[in-house]
């Protein structure tokens, strides 16, 4: 048989009922799903040190389980000593099994891990039903070696959903296990 991950399984088994019950659908495929989760990074001191983005790719890479890109700007900024092209970030796109394997990891061991942590924030909704969060250290993950860290930045974390309204895409997230705030 083949392999399904843990928060896969539960979304068919125990999600789809729940909310299938909170709001009425009728049908199955009326129940929203995680369609995809981004994980990027910005580097602003790239401009004067093109490693610090090869070492953001690596660390994302070891993150996710999948190879990281980089991102370059779109515009010259002469502020930032900026060219139009110039790597300045990194990204990775989650889909299928790999995003079920990373959100079970960033609920289960990472987000745990965070100094005084009381939940993430309901207010990162952006009307459509995606949620967006931030991490504010990479040493969270368990992946990542302490020892080898040239320092410690922060990353940005998209769930994009088939919700239609942040209610349900709340709920589908919650049921999936992301902790919220209480308020």
């Amino acid at each position: 048989m083949a392999y399904i991950p843990r928060l896969k399984q539960e979304y068919k088994d125990r999600v789809v009922a729940a909310l299938s019950e909170e709001f009425g659908y009728k049908n199955v495929m009326e129940v929203p799903k995680l369609r995809k989760i981004v994980v990027s990074r910005g580097v602003g001191a790239a401009v004067a040190d093109k490693k610090l983005v090869e070492n953001a790719m690596d660390e994302l890479t070891l993150i996710t389980g999948q190879k990281a890109i980089t991102t370059m700007s779109k515009k010259d900024v002469a502020t930032f000593k900026l060219r139009k092209g110039m790597p300045i970030g990194t990204m990775v796109t989650l889909r299928g099994e790999r995003m079920y394997e990373f959100l079970d990891r960033l609920i289960t061991s990472a987000l745990p891990r965070v100094r005084d942590f009381n939940g993430i924030k309901a207010t990162g909704f952006d009307g459509r039903g995606n949620y967006n969060m931030g991490v504010e250290e990479q040493i969270i993950f368990p992946e990542i070696n302490i020892d080898r860290i040239k320092k410690i930045d922060g990353m940005n974390v998209t769930f994009e959903t088939s919700a239609t309204t942040d209610k349900e895409a709340k709920s589908l997230l919650a049921e999936l296990g992301l902790p919220f705030k209480k308020n």
